[in-house]
């Protein structure tokens, strides 16, 4: 089973992103907290993107794929806009966020910690970023 769903670069678009995963992971075996915790995970990329690689431009969009396999789900999310490889991003000091009072900057940690695996590429014209959560024991 594959679900697609277009979002336009606009912050809020990000209800209807949530919809969409609520109804795909409300059909997989996860759990109904890991359920949450992915939504969050692919919501970051994804407002990432719209926020930071295409400057909330509503005539831009970034493309969701969702599907379950035997090992897993795959979340494939691609874009046209300035790349980022968040498995290159470097995470900041916890200890330095909170003593300089940040906003933001904490949001890939959570990703790369809820994820299970993070692939990235990109080529001239797109940029694909592949999140995987397993649905088979550790």
């Amino acid at each position: 089973m594959q679900n697609k769903l277009r979002l336009y670069c606009d912050t809020q678009q990000l209800a209807e992103l949530r919809l969409f995963l609520n109804d795909f992971l409300i059909t997989t075996p996860l759990p109904e907290i890991e359920q949450h915790q992915v939504t969050l995970a692919v919501e970051e990329v994804c407002a990432n993107l719209i926020i930071h690689s295409h400057d909330c431009n509503s005539t831009e969009f970034i493309e969701l794929s969702a599907r379950q396999s035997e090992e897993g789900l795959i979340f494939e999310i691609k874009d046209y806009g300035v790349a980022f490889n968040l498995l290159e991003y470097k995470e900041p000091e916890l200890s330095r966020v909170i003593k300089e009072k940040r906003k933001g900057g904490l949001g890939i940690i959570l990703v790369k910690k809820i994820m299970d695996k993070i692939e990235f590429e990109s080529s001239e014209t797109e940029n694909t970023c592949r999140l995987f959560k397993n649905l088979k024991s550790k």
